[in-house]
């Protein structure tokens, strides 16, 4: 496939948390036929094994690494590795997120614990472990993806409650206003890129459910775009937010969300 030259990341290495499926995956070739070697991570071996393959096939240079990022142990040796062979990041894309659904009257501590670990912990590993080789370069790009239901979710509180997942997502706009000060003196730059609905293999046939079903707060309904969005429609947000023409934004968030 042709590089789209309007936002080049040749010269730069990529490291996508989440690279398996869905938005992950979008970001990882997206961001490879841009020109940048990514790093792919995911902890699930057959779903990263899918992504590398279909780099390789498109002829794009990658590392794939095994990881559960909510794991500090483990995302040490993720970045020490990548570094070792050679792929020390330049841009990070904090993606792995998630939760689980239920009304706050029967949510399980533990239902919120999970959540909270997928969308924030990881996002605070993976980034304080990239730090110190950007701080040392005086460079650095980092993408932290947010969500529409940062402001609460109609379809999905009215269908199945998602206070977790809302506050979750919320917290990562804090986390990036914050950083955005925080790494200012170093040449590092945070922002969010919050998605509406995605047609994503996980979520995309539960979301095309709820309008079939005539669901009145659908999402299809209630988006004033009156589709889906592709996880390709998000990775190209992330690749702008990672290139140089992005170089005086920071601490803002970005929503691919339709105009919802």
């Amino acid at each position: 496939m042709e590089q789209n030259l309007a936002f080049s990341l040749a010269g730069q290495t990529a490291l996508i948390t989440g690279a398996g499926l869905g938005i992950g995956k979008a970001c990882a070739l997206h961001m490879a036929r841009q020109g940048a070697r990514v790093v792919i991570a995911d902890k699930d071996p057959q779903r990263l094994a899918e992504t590398g393959t279909l780099l390789a096939e498109d002829g794009r240079q990658a590392l794939a690494l095994t990881c559960d990022v909510t794991d500090e142990a483990a995302v040490t040796s993720l970045f020490a590795e990548a570094q070792e062979k050679g792929f020390t990041p330049d841009i990070l894309v904090n993606n792995v997120g998630g939760g689980r659904s239920g009304r706050i009257w029967d949510m399980d501590v533990d239902d919120w614990d999970h959540t909270m670990r997928l969308s924030l912990r990881s996002m605070f590993l993976c980034t304080r472990a990239a730090l110190p080789a950007m701080m040392d370069q005086k460079y650095g790009r980092i993408i932290c993806l947010s969500s529409g239901a940062r402001n609460g979710t109609v379809w999905n509180a009215f269908h199945t409650g998602a206070c977790a997942y809302s506050t979750a997502k919320a917290g990562v706009i804090g986390f990036v206003r914050d950083l955005a000060i925080e790494l200012a003196d170093h040449a590092i730059t945070i922002n969010a890129v919050a998605p509406g609905p995605i047609d994503t293999e996980l979520a995309g046939p539960y979301l095309r459910k709820m309008h079939e079903d005539g669901l009145e707060y659908s999402p299809i309904r209630m988006v004033p775009l009156h589709r889906l969005g592709t996880p390709e429609e998000v990775a190209n947000a992330v690749s702008f937010l990672a290139s140089p023409e992005a170089s005086y934004i920071t601490g803002s968030t970005l929503d691919v969300a339709g105009g919802r």
